[in-house]
């Protein structure tokens, strides 16, 4: 809204400035009232095409591998020095170089978000990736990455993912304003107020948002916000995002077709592209995850299973008492480690190796081969998963019996999008301690969180 941005030797450089709400022509008409006749009110064509998308939530978040009783955190930032993605992860505000604050978040989010109730996403502003580079920005995210984050494309599917999300830690960026508008709860890891101007709806959010503090657990802080989210509490600034909702299509087709001087065309309304479905990515974790299980019922067999990823330099616990205590209670660990994983020296200590690929993958399948070599190749281990479904995987435990594990469908016969390898650590957990695997057949359950997983446990064959 500055001169310096809408001016070119005291005359403005565009011949239509287009605001999507008259709030915005009286900030307009204050800070460089030269431009103010140029201004159009049109709507805003990227807040409508996420309110038209809205009803597609539950496809969104299956697409990034969310079923029912996950979470899906989205971490968003823009590009300026005292944005999330530019801050010092001491909490000042200073321009120190991109690497520090957000990095933090994501470690300590990687530690301490159970992998199979939470997963996360970043969006980050194009300018990030095309100022840095992609690949720095993937150099300074790597480890988050192998962690199980899905970093989104910087131009498409950020909308998708802010529909899908049930909670957004943001900063002063349009995208966590376009969270808020939609009813998200929202946390501010990062928020200049004073490189704003009060007076616009955005200073506003960071009046009424709850801050993300460093102290403490961020899982609580993130489950408090969720809670005490209420629906209602951004209705004002959602009012404040377009004041012509549904109707920027036919708005800015108007207007360019006057700025050409021709007549729109006759039966044929102005429509915006839809919101695509994004394709299925379910998060993968190359990094080695640690699994705590402990076993609640012998007849019928139920396991809790709770897997955190030990990221490259991260803690290794919460800091928050409550989820040490839930931890403790859970009696047995083991150590899962993905083939592809960077950190080799971890394979032939694992207590289970996974590999991820499809069944008649020429290169390392089928299951059963696979399994069998893997079981030589790594002596030590218990047991050996190879998940070539969302929702199943064949193991083959250290005796030599081979099993496939299915994870029964839901009501509507989707399947089930919990990571197939927790279902191997609940069984390694059963065999672990000193359990037959035939009470285990033909199913048992695994609870993540409060979430319980009907498993299939069928037996294919025996090595001789």
């Amino acid at each position: 809204m500055s001169p310096d941005w809408l001016l070119e030797d005291g005359r403005p450089l565009a011949t239509a400035t287009v605001l999507s709400h008259p709030e915005q022509l009286e900030r307009l008409r204050a800070s460089c009232p030269e431009a103010a006749p140029t201004a159009v009110l049109a709507g805003d064509p990227c807040y409508d095409r996420i309110l038209a998308a809205l009803p597609q939530r539950d496809r969104f978040r299956r697409a990034l591998g969310v079923g029912p009783g996950r979470r899906l955190i989205v971490v968003s930032s823009t590009w300026s020095p005292r944005s999330l993605f530019g801050g010092e992860a001491t909490g000042t505000t200073g321009a120190t170089g991109a690497a520090d604050l957000l990095p933090w978040l994501l470690s300590r989010l990687a530690a301490e978000l159970p992998a199979d109730e939470y997963r996360t996403t970043a969006v980050l502003h194009p300018n990030i990736w095309y100022g840095h580079g992609p690949g720095q920005v993937r150099a300074w995210l790597d480890g988050a990455r192998r962690a199980g984050l899905d970093a989104i494309d910087p131009l498409d599917g950020w909308r998708q993912a802010l529909i899908a999300a049930d909670c957004v830690l943001g900063d002063h960026s349009s995208v966590t304003y376009y969270a808020a508008s939609i009813g998200v709860p929202v946390l501010l890891g990062a928020f200049p107020q004073e490189d704003l101007d009060p007076f616009s709806p955005v200073a506003a959010l960071g009046r009424t948002a709850p801050r993300l503090l460093r102290r403490g657990s961020l899982r609580a802080q993130i489950d408090g916000a969720i809670a005490a989210h209420e629906p209602e509490r951004y209705k004002e600034l959602a009012e404040q995002t377009s004041s012509s909702p549904g109707e920027s299509a036919a708005l800015l087709r108007r207007l360019f077709y006057d700025l050409i001087g021709m007549a729109e065309p006759a039966g044929r309304p102005a429509l915006l592209a839809p919101l695509p479905l994004p394709p299925f990515e379910p998060d993968r974790r190359t990094a080695p995850v640690r699994a705590l299980t402990r076993v609640l019922g012998e007849a019928p067999p139920e396991v809790s299973v709770i897997r955190h990823t030990q990221a490259n330099g991260g803690p290794d616990q919460a800091e928050d008492p409550a989820e040490d205590a839930h931890a403790r209670a859970h009696t047995h660990a083991h150590t899962v480690v993905d083939e592809e994983t960077w950190e080799t020296g971890l394979l032939p200590v694992a207590d289970i190796v996974v590999r991820r690929a499809a069944g008649d993958d020429p290169r390392v399948g089928p299951p059963g081969a696979w399994t069998s070599e893997a079981l030589a190749r790594y002596p030590y281990c218990g047991l050996v998963a190879y998940v070539d479904g969302p929702d199943r995987c064949v193991v083959r435990v250290r005796e030599g019996t081979l099993l496939r594990l299915t994870a029964a469908a839901d009501p509507g016969g989707r399947a089930d999008l919990c990571d197939p390898a927790a279902y191997a650590s609940a069984l390694y957990a059963w065999l672990a301690g000193g359990r037959p695997l035939d009470r285990a057949l033909p199913w048992l359950t695994v609870r993540t969180g409060a979430t319980a997983h009907r498993v299939t446990v069928e037996p294919l064959s025996l090595l001789p």
